[in-house]
């Protein structure tokens, strides 16, 4: 089995900014050819294709779509092989995170937690699993240190990302041994943007119950991610996490 990231065409969804795009930057160094999907940074995802494709001309195609839209998830298959002629990985990268209170818990807010992190991680696994067959290939769910221990406050959210554990396990069972198919589960790596909860005081607390002292960059996550791509062709149905040791300590 041929472990490089050469011309390897791989779609990753979310990728345009933060974790997606270091995961992007990472495999196109590799040798990779990527399809970026974004749903709304389009500016980003424009940017990161001219900084990729001058670096390897032709290398980068981005995508628009919105993953809560089970139409768009088989068009985003479909327009990658017709672009590359072929589909060797899809990481499922995109995610929504935000509070949901118990007592306050509302029907958008479980679609809009469930859709991007569960749902259409499915859809489009189901939608890719045809392509990747051919090629033996791999997919990647990118889910949370929280699965086995929930955040408070967080409760759609942590059903989601637990969810995709299962679905990772499960699909791994469906679709061996043409397709592997792991999970990457950061801990605190990057903090969420314009989110107030993430002072100083509880980025301190974060990093002093963190074993290595840190919080990870998305370069950590990305390096964990080629791993599973590249160097890992007997591994299937696990769970890698990138948390500094956080996990030991909840």
């Amino acid at each position: 089995m041929d472990s490089s990231l050469e011309n390897k065409v791989i779609l990753i969804t979310g990728g345009a900014k933060r974790v997606g795009a270091a995961i992007c930057r990472l495999l196109h160094a590799g040798g990779a050819q990527l399809m970026i999907h974004y749903r709304s940074s389009d500016d980003e995802a424009r940017t990161l294709q001219t900084e990729l494709n001058l670096q390897r001309p032709n290398s980068v195609a981005i995508i628009q779509g919105d993953l809560l839209r089970l139409s768009v998830l088989p068009k985003l298959v479909q327009e990658t092989v017709q672009h590359f002629g072929r589909l060797d990985a899809l990481i499922n990268n995109a995610s929504s995170y935000y509070p949901s209170e118990l007592g306050t818990i509302n029907e958008h807010q479980w679609e809009d937690l469930i859709g991007p992190n569960l749902k259409a991680p499915l859809f489009l696994s189901q939608a890719a699993a045809p392509e990747l067959k051919k090629t033996h290939g791999t997919i990647i769910n990118i889910t949370d240190m929280h699965v086995e221990r929930p955040k408070k406050g967080y409760i759609v959210y942590s059903v989601a990302k637990a969810g995709l554990v299962t679905l990772t396990k499960s699909l791994a069972h469906e679709l061996a041994p043409e397709v592997r198919v792991n999970a990457v589960a950061p801990g605190p790596v990057l903090w969420p943007e314009n989110n107030p909860q993430f002072d100083e005081v509880y980025r301190q607390r974060v990093i002093s119950q963190t074993l290595l002292k840190r919080i990870g960059e998305g370069d950590d996550v990305a390096k964990a991610v080629r791993f599973l791509l590249q160097d890992a062709p007997f591994i299937t149905g696990h769970v890698i996490a990138v948390d500094g040791g956080r996990s030991l300590n909840l």
